[in-house]
Parts: structure tokens; C-alpha cells; sequence
């Protein structure tokens, strides 16, 4: 049984994601990608291929990335603070980051825009990434372990 205003709050974020959604596409469109979706609501696309190494849980992987918003701000770049290396699916980085980066290889680039329930969510990251933000990641794979 459901508690007294469940059903209002559902139905909220079933619009919340549905109206970030749309906002996500109308992006898409603007700038004429072709971009696959996951069934979790990462959208991604691998514009240049690499040859190397699969990423895979448990193997360390470095990237050379930029995040920026919808509106095109930049918030963070790997030419400001380095390349990062993390362990996918150790919930390190966000978790559409954690998804996408396992669809690549090492040399692989990459954009994944990334809805805000899958990157910050309501409160952002109480430095450069507001509540509620969608993620657009520039990416390059450029080692697996």
C-alpha cells in the first residue's frame, strides 16, 4: 500500500525525467548527433574509434575528459586537473560516466550526455555543477589496465 502523497511524488519525477529528457533531445537535434540511449537514460555516442584494450569492471582506466551543462559551460576538463584514472562500476564517478565508459575501448572518443538522476542528481556537486544538472562528457580513453 502506498503512503498518503506517493503518488504525487511519482508522478512529479515521471515528469521531472520526461521534460530533461526532452531537453536532452532538443540538444541532440541542435547539434545533428546520432546518439544511441540505455535503457537507464545515458545517451552516448562514439564519434572515433580506438584499437586497444576494452574497458571492463576492475580494470583501472584513464581518460582525458571535459564536462560541461546544456547551456555550454564548461565546469571541469582533464587540461585543467589532469587526466583521471578510476575503477568502473566502483561508484567512483558518476554512474552514467561508470555505464558509458563500459561501452569503450582504450582510444575510443566519446560523448554521453547524461541525465542529472544519473550524475548528480537534486543537490549537484556543491562546487561547479548545479541541482538538477544534465552532464554533456567529452571523452578519451586514453589507458585500460
Amino acid at each position: 500500500m502506498k503512503k498518503p502523497g506517493e503518488e504525487t511524488l511519482i508522478r512529479v519525477n515521471k515528469n521531472l525525467v520526461k521534460n530533461e529528457e526532452q531537453k536532452i533531445r532538443d540538444f541532440i537535434k541542435r547539434y545533428d548527433w546520432t546518439m544511441e540511449k540505455t535503457e537507464s537514460g545515458l545517451f552516448y555516442l562514439i564519434y572515433d574509434t580506438g584499437h586497444g584494450k576494452p574497458v571492463g569492471k576492475n580494470r583501472a582506466v584513464t581518460i582525458r575528459y571535459s564536462v560541461s551543462l546544456l547551456n555550454g559551460d564548461t565546469v571541469y576538463a582533464s587540461r585543467k586537473t589532469g587526466p583521471l584514472t578510476f575503477l568502473p562500476g566502483k561508484g567512483e564517478v558518476p554512474k552514467g560516466l561508470d555505464e558509458g565508459i563500459l561501452k569503450l575501448k582504450e582510444g575510443d572518443r566519446a560523448k554521453f550526455i547524461i541525465p542529472s538522476h544519473l550524475a548528480y542528481g537534486l543537490v549537484g556537486d556543491a562546487q561547479e555543477i548545479p541541482a538538477k544538472a544534465t552532464l554533456v562528457y567529452d571523452v578519451l580513453v586514453i589507458k585500460v589496465k
